[in-house]
């Protein structure tokens, strides 16, 4: 019989098991060389490699060891491998001069500090001074009309300064970063033909790709977003040396889909770092003598690390009552009151602060936590977007003013003084 035919023949074993024999038998009967070998022989030694197959593949790695090594956090390198038609020494900074301004929410603020310090890592110096930098980067935010119109503005004044240094053996570079980047994508490089560089909320690490790219005269950008950057990797670049407080990213993005909100679409699916990046931050801040952080995010305590197995099965916790989300309930992961609580150890003479959250995640624990560290500020951030449960409702709050005055009483009743 053929040695294909017998592998076609009906057999009781695991679908993995019958793959790899069928590709052992094709392989034998592709072979240029014959088998001389009776069938009582060969039957006998397939059982053989068959049964040994069987034995290798029970003591083998479970289903269970590639979750694990996926859902790991991975490692970026700093300078990953050059694109095909860069080289290494392009992507260098050459100590050109980088002049970083920040428009926008205390994110962008951390955003800035992100971008510097994948741009230092490449070889870029910082300047302070406008008229000395060879490239310009606007962290730019979208939230409202008025924040695009500034940066439409300022790129006019820009424009003037660029055309001054067309003679220049070092062309000035311009690029818009953040949400206006992601909003608005080909309209900037259109409207603007004096944009070189375009990078979205999640595009940071791409800086000087996108750089290297422009000194050949060509127009670069990344908007893509992405569904697990969080730059836990990335140590953020204080912008402010004198400084004694920090802001320290603990998540991106957002799945709360408000009627009037463009976070979810400029910034992206939530996600959040993993709580041990998070802390590693914080202890290198407390080394540096920083008197004050504040953990940030769009969504702050609506934090959730699954970064890791283990933590899947964690006890998911309660919304605040009367409150409800746009999205299906999420099970497991490490919650923002383990991440407080751990943050608050680091360094008990270090005030712990966050911002923003949503009113729908303060369950019990989070409220019993404030009260008990004494290094965690008595003070909540709790957006009130209006006073009208028919507003609210339009605005997809997810609440009532009921069910927020509630939590008003609550707050008061948990956190005295």
């Amino acid at each position: 019989m053929h040695p294909l035919q017998c592998v076609l023949q009906a057999r009781r074993w695991g679908p993995l098991a019958s793959v790899s024999w069928l590709l052992l038998r094709t392989c034998r009967a592709c072979s240029s060389v014959p088998s001389t070998a009776c069938p009582s022989v060969e039957r006998q030694q397939e059982d053989g490699v068959r049964k040994d197959f069987s034995s290798r593949l029970a003591s083998g790695p479970t289903f269970q060891h590639f979750l694990r090594r996926v859902s790991a956090p991975q490692e970026k390198p700093d300078m990953e491998d050059p694109p095909p038609y860069l080289t290494v020494d392009e992507l260098l900074g050459k100590q050109r001069k980088v002049y970083l301004e920040t428009y926008g929410c205390q994110m962008n603020v951390n955003d800035t500090e992100i971008a510097w310090s994948v741009l230092q890592k490449s070889g870029y110096l910082r300047t302070r001074n406008l008229q000395e930098a060879d490239v310009i980067l606007l962290v730019t935010c979208s939230i409202r009309e008025k924040a695009e119109q500034t940066i439409w503005n300022r790129l006019h004044q820009l424009k003037a300064l660029k055309k001054k240094r067309l003679r220049s053996r070092v062309p000035l570079r311009v690029g818009i970063l953040g949400c206006m980047a992601e909003r608005l994508k080909e309209e900037i490089l259109n409207r603007e033909k004096m944009v070189d560089i375009l990078a979205g909320p999640d595009a940071y690490r791409d800086l000087p790709r996108l750089l290297a790219v422009a000194d050949s005269g060509q127009q670069a950008a990344n908007v893509l977003l992405s569904l697990d950057e969080t730059y836990a990797d990335v140590m953020p670049v204080q912008t402010s040396p004198s400084a004694t407080s920090a802001f320290v990213s603990i998540m991106r993005g957002c799945d709360n889909m408000c009627s009037y909100c463009i976070v979810p679409f400029t910034r992206g699916r939530e996600r959040s770092r993993p709580v041990a990046s998070i802390l590693e931050e914080v202890r290198k801040l407390s080394e540096q003598g920083l008197k004050e952080v504040t953990l940030l995010g769009q969504n702050v305590n609506s934090f959730r690390d699954s970064s890791e197995v283990q933590f899947n099965n964690a006890v998911s916790t309660n919304l605040s009552r009367g409150f409800s989300t746009n999205y299906k309930p999420k099970q497991g992961g490490l919650r923002f009151a383990h991440l407080l609580d751990q943050v608050s150890r680091v360094d008990p003479e270090m005030r712990i602060r966050f911002t923003s959250p949503h009113p729908k995640d303060f369950p019990d624990e989070v409220l019993q936590l404030i009260h008990e560290r004494e290094n965690i500020c008595k003070q909540i951030h709790l957006p009130a977007q209006s006073g009208s449960s028919r507003v609210l409702e339009a605005m997809r709050r997810g609440y009532s003013r009921e069910a927020y005055m509630e939590l008003i009483h609550h707050i008061r009743e948990s956190i005295p003084g």
